[in-house]
């Protein structure tokens, strides 16, 4: 999941590279949304790992 995140982030830059705003700002925020989820389910994985031994 954090690889789509570095990818949306990829496109995002290069989109602003060329001028396209809408694009750039949408690739920017799906690539926001996947990294926070990616934190989430890191975070939770730790946390039932603790639980669990």
């Amino acid at each position: 999941m954090l690889h789509y995140a570095l990818i949306f982030f990829i496109v995002a830059l290069i989109a602003a590279l060329f001028g396209f705003g809408g694009l750039a700002a949408s690739a920017a925020g799906i690539a926001k949304i996947l990294f926070f989820v990616f934190l989430v389910l890191t975070v939770a994985s730790f946390v039932l790992g603790l639980f669990k031994r």
